[in-house]
């Protein structure tokens, strides 16, 4: 007897509708085909061993499962469960009926029991947009598929309730979910705030620029003197996640295995900070089996890299695309991926090995030449691609005493908030175009119009810093976010002068 079922596989961060066809006929033996990995091909034994727990029994014909199409490779154990049904539908121990009308996937244990598999949100949406009537899955991925709404969401705990669901024996409610009141007040969910930080308040200034426009930074200072501090703030004082980045996002950490039993949708944007002795593939992404790396993790919220300098020339000169281009892609000998990499990029270092280079109190025991070669670990081309550069110095011990009160994240929220309403207005119907730091050349031109004074300015600082020309564009984007901090519709010479003071790296002073 010949029966069809159907799954999904990832490919990327997106699913692929799988049909999985089972056929039995004279002769011995099962075979599993259609580019299997070997995670598939022993699915044959859980399934065994999970049908003579729950009371069903193997077939002793010849048994054919084609996983379709053909030339796409299937990875994972989440087939467990469509090829199970198939088998169960197709020696005629349950009603078939059904089985066509759900994506099914789920892993099975040697009892029968199911357990999580990754990659259910994408799934959800795939089968939604082939109109299938809802997906089948294990109860622990039910709050992840949920999410997609307008598709019945099945959760089952074991491979005896999904036969007696397919088979109609037994009648499951799909899962509801109410996406609006997840997402209402999640930004109000963080421990840290920006008042804790005391003092540091031109840094704070640049931070609250580069959340508003999304620019990217890098923090230079002594030990001690509050970059990883505020680094870890930088979320709070972001704007909240909308619905299409909350599912984007979301999706990104489902296919990566991310997501617990407990979230079905991600309230927070992200904040990776990956060790500075983290792999090229792991910061990147692909592998074997391939999936998203810390920078795709980062998508829509802060990749933060501690102790720049310390991160292998390899690794950094990796970023590079992804900086410019807000996506990844990996390409290897058997597959090519592309992953989303919208991040804001929130780096910090010492200026030089001991720490204390420019410090106003401490003597730099370093040799001119140790402070440029821990300089130069940092190549031209990747600090051009980063907006800002800020100094940060010790707070001294007035402000630490101090019982002043800090400006809270909240406050520092409402006034990037309506800067990204401005900028999504000013960009409304361009394609991937949200926040200022994404305009390219044309945009600029169009959106940036400077008068002759700020032109004027602008030549001073290109001659006397030998700018590059990305770091030209570089500050007239920061120059466009403080104008919208602002509320200002023209672009200021004040704005182009403090744009420029934030390309500290630019300067002659540092590591000569």
């Amino acid at each position: 007897m010949f029966v069809r079922t159907y799954s999904s596989t990832i490919q990327g961060i997106d699913a692929i509708t799988v049909t999985v066809e089972a056929n039995i006929s004279a002769g011995i033996g099962m075979y599993i085909v259609g580019l299997p990995d070997n995670a598939v091909k022993e699915s044959q034994e859980r399934i065994r061993s999970a049908f003579e727990n729950c009371g069903y029994r193997m077939t002793g014909k010849r048994l054919v499962v084609n996983l379709a199409p053909a030339d796409l490779r299937k990875e994972g154990s989440g087939y467990d469960l469509p090829i199970a049904i198939s088998v169960l539908a197709a020696s005629g121990q349950m009603s078939a009926d059904d089985i066509g009308k759900y994506v099914i996937m789920g892993e099975l244990s040697l009892d029968g029991t199911l357990k999580p598999v990754k990659g259910a949100l994408p799934v959800a949406m795939r089968a939604k947009a082939d109109g299938f009537k809802g997906v089948v899955l294990p109860v622990q991925n039910v709050r992840e598929a949920v999410v997609v709404g307008g598709l019945d969401v099945i959760g089952v705990g074991s491979l005896r309730q999904a036969v007696d669901f397919l088979s109609g024996a037994v009648l499951i409610e799909p899962a509801v979910f109410g996406m609006s009141d997840m997402l209402d007040g999640a930004e109000k969910r963080y421990e840290e705030d920006f008042s804790d930080v005391r003092g540091q308040a031109h840094v704070k200034r640049a931070l609250e620029i580069a959340a508003a426009g999304g620019h990217n930074v890098v923090m230079i200072g002594a030990p001690g003197s509050g970059k990883t501090m505020l680094a870890r703030r930088m979320p709070t004082i972001m704007p909240p996640l909308t619905v299409d980045e909350a599912l984007e996002t979301t999706k990104i950490h489902s296919v990566a295995g991310k997501l617990g039993s407990e979230s079905g949708l991600l309230t927070r944007r992200p904040f990776r900070a990956p060790h500075h002795l983290t792999s090229q593939v792991a910061l990147v992404g692909g592998g074997g089996s391939p999936q998203p790396g810390e920078i795709s993790l980062a998508h829509n919220g802060i990749l933060f890299l501690d102790e720049l300098p310390e991160f292998g020339r390899s690794i950094l000169e990796v970023l590079r695309q992804p900086l410019e281009d807000r996506v990844i892609t990996v390409a290897r000998a058997k597959y090519s991926v592309v992953y989303p990499a919208n991040f804001i990029l929130i780096a910090s270092m010492n200026p030089c090995p001991c720490g204390y280079y420019n410090h106003p109190g401490k003597e730099c025991t370093c040799t001119p030449g140790a402070v440029k070669k821990y300089m130069n670990r940092i190549s031209g081309p990747l600090l051009d691609r980063i907006d800002m550069h800020i100094e940060v110095t010790p707070v001294d011990f007035s402000h630490m005493n101090s019982d002043r009160a800090e400006e809270s994240s909240a406050v520092v929220r409402e006034r990037v908030s309506k800067a990204r309403d401005v900028q999504r207005r000013r960009f409304a119907g361009i394609g991937g175009v949200h926040t200022n730091a994404v305009m390219n050349s044309k945009m600029i031109r169009e959106y940036c119009p400077l008068s002759p004074q700020c032109s004027a300015l602008l030549e001073r600082a290109m001659t006397r810093l030998d700018l590059s020309a990305r770091a030209y564009d570089r500050i007239i984007k920061v120059a466009r976010t403080i104008a919208d901090l602002d509320g200002s519709e023209d672009i200021s010479p004040s704005h182009i002068a403090e744009a420029i003071n934030y390309r500290s790296l630019d300067r002659e002073s540092w590591g000569r």
